[in-house]
């Protein structure tokens, strides 16, 4: 099977992560993804760690399965070009900062005029209008503004901290390819069939991403309404012996199975302890817990504590190293990741599409290209001759 969207075709203007992610995304669930870059290429291109041949990690897991044109955009012929790919497509997507393309001399009423059932897409940081719509922005910033980094400490050592992964890169590479997909249904259910124009920002969608955990304490502002804690006040790193885990605790079961798991049953069997009115009652005795915890658990190898957890049904987890990832059960059971040659990269290895379909399954899109590699078959799509392709080259208006 070809994938869901199958026959769709989409005009990739974006750079860096938030915006390839998205259209990656789209390609493998296939999507025809026509990656439009200057002479110079996607930032990402200019990367040069974890490199092999003008390759590198970060561009290979962003931009898989898309096909690459080389254009200068800066001159009337290059926005031609543009323009005429737009024309025939469904979905045209751009992440500049805020008024570039428009100063290019590319608007999106102008492209949905062109071709009404486009569906253009505009990526930004702060948004397209405001104070902070000019601002350069990488995922660190919006996590700053957007109750990320308030919330990333772990209790014993409070000192706040970033992400280290760009959350907020993803999660509005997501956020926008469910926007697009929606945007899709909606031309399909329209009388006219014509696109519409969606605007989505990584400040929007990280306090989106963030609020449903993270803005617990901020949501009822009466104040009658009950305290309590936010979830990320129990989550944490345990260190055993041998290594470390992670478990998480929901309800009285949880807590007595934790307690008994070190071998504290006596705790366990104390309302005091193993209730959530008796640990409510005091703060002294959550920090006795506490102590108790890290002292067992350090006092057992990792993998007879997660025995132990299991046992007594708490979710928990080994915390696995990167280059472990791989070999843990249950994702070789999944079959997610997968390794394959790419001819200049070399020997690669990265995880196949998360979402599995019954009827219409992706096809794997194993590839990546090179800047420009298909500059002359877009072109000749377009129905250029090889003539005026060697024309444009000559002119520098494709490379």
């Amino acid at each position: 099977m070809a994938g869901p969207l199958a026959g769709i075709k989409i005009v990739d203007l974006t750079q860096v992560v938030a915006g390839p992610v998205c259209t990656m995304l789209l390609a493998e669930q296939g999507a025809e993804v026509i990656k439009v870059e200057f002479p110079t290429g996607d930032i990402l291109r200019q990367n040069s760690l974890y490199s092999k041949n003008g390759m590198n990690a970060l561009e290979l897991n962003c931009n898989r399965g898309k096909k690459s044109i080389s254009v200068d955009m800066t001159t009337p012929e290059g926005l031609a070009i543009v323009k005429q790919l737009a024309a025939d497509a469904d979905i045209f997507v751009q992440n500049f900062r805020a008024g570039a393309i428009e100063r290019l001399g590319i608007s999106h009423d102008e492209l949905r005029e062109l071709n009404p059932k486009l569906i253009t897409v505009w990526m930004s940081g702060f948004g397209q209008t405001g104070p902070m719509a000019d601002v350069p922005v990488f995922d660190p910033v919006i996590q700053a503004v957007s109750g990320h980094c308030a919330v990333q400490l772990n209790p014993n050592v409070p000192f706040n901290d970033v992400h280290r992964t760009i959350i907020i890169d993803k999660s509005t590479a997501l956020t926008t390819a469910q926007a697009i997909t929606a945007a899709l249904f909606a031309r399909e259910r329209s009388p006219d069939g014509h696109g519409e124009h969606l605007e989505v920002s990584m400040l929007d969608t990280a306090l989106a991403f963030f609020w449903p955990d993270g803005g617990m304490a901020h949501t009822l502002l009466d104040d009658d309404a009950s305290e309590g804690f936010t979830l990320y006040q129990i989550m944490s790193v345990t260190a055993c012996s041998d290594g470390q885990l992670v478990y998480y605790l929901q309800g009285d079961a949880n807590f007595q199975g934790l307690l008994r798991t070190i071998g504290r049953d006596d705790m366990a069997d104390n309302p005091r302890y193993g209730t959530a009115a008796g640990r409510a009652s005091s703060g002294e005795i959550m920090a006795e817990i506490a102590a108790a915890v890290e002292s067992g658990f350090y006092a057992i190898e990792r993998d007879e504590a997660l025995r132990r957890l299991r046992h007594y049904d708490v979710p928990s987890a080994p915390m696995l190293q990167v280059n472990e990832i791989h070999d843990y059960p249950q994702v070789v059971h999944n079959e997610i990741m997968h390794e394959w040659e790419h001819p200049k990269a070399g020997k690669l290895r990265q995880p196949r599409a998360a979402a599995k379909f019954s009827n219409n399954q992706n096809e794997p899109r194993w590839w990546v290209t090179s800047l420009g590699e298909n500059t002359d078959e877009i072109l000749a799509d377009l129905g250029h001759d090889p003539e005026a392709v060697a024309a444009m080259r000559a002119a520098g208006t494709v490379t």
